[in-house]
């Protein structure tokens, strides 16, 4: 008898903990599933607010913030006010920044939401903010190709910023489609470390390189 009381007080920790991981798993997994239909129905808030939810509930997780980061970034993409984009950007570094503190360290994903949130941050003047934000954009893309090359984002992004870079300075579309298409062959060879891993791009990356043509 008393070896099945200790036995059940060594098993009931770690049953406990395998319920919390599979609890945390199944509502990321519930909230990423989500993030295409977000481009559509503008619902990128209320993601960014799940996730945040989600991270301040697990505390040891980077990729609640991760995901929360990358939806704030993306409202940025699509607030039309201009003057709302900045607030945006800096709610999504704070989000950026406790998901590399857990981590311990930035990674090649969290690189790339730091170059999406400088993007953010020139599209809201590019005349006057370029040489500012297109710097720092640029600077995050490499580390997060330097950081994991088989990383298909960073190569996506670079192939957006030449899409909307005008061909005198370098960019246009006859530029930008080879790189959208070296990150589509990128994205069909890549494999998340886990399903709430990172996956996102490949889709955008397809629209984009059909607007090449």
């Amino acid at each position: 008898m008393t070896k099945c009381f200790l036995l059940l007080s060594l098993l009931l920790p770690t049953l406990s903990m395998m319920a919390q991981s599979d609890k945390y798993k199944t509502a990321m997994v519930q909230q990423i599933a989500k993030l295409d239909g977000a481009m559509q129905n503008g619902g990128f808030t209320d993601l960014a607010n799940s996730f945040e939810r989600i991270g301040d509930a697990e505390k040891e997780q980077w990729l609640p913030y991760y995901y929360a980061a990358y939806c704030q970034v993306m409202n940025g993409f699509m607030e039309k006010d201009k003057s709302k984009v900045d607030p945006l950007a800096d709610k999504a570094e704070a989000l950026i920044t406790k998901a590399e503190t857990i981590a311990g360290a930035p990674n090649s994903e969290t690189e790339v939401i730091r170059s999406m949130i400088a993007s953010s941050r020139m599209m809201v003047d590019p005349q006057s903010r370029w040489m500012q934000y297109g710097q720092v954009s640029s600077g995050h893309m490499e580390k997060a190709k330097q950081q994991d090359p088989a990383n298909p984002r960073p190569v996506y992004l670079e192939a957006q910023s030449k899409f909307y870079t005008p061909e005198q300075f370098g960019g246009g579309k006859a530029v930008a489609a080879p790189i959208f298409e070296k990150a589509i062959a990128m994205f069909d060879q890549f494999k998340p470390a886990s399903e709430i891993h990172p996956s996102w791009g490949k889709s955008a990356a397809e629209y984009f390189l059909s607007q090449c043509k």
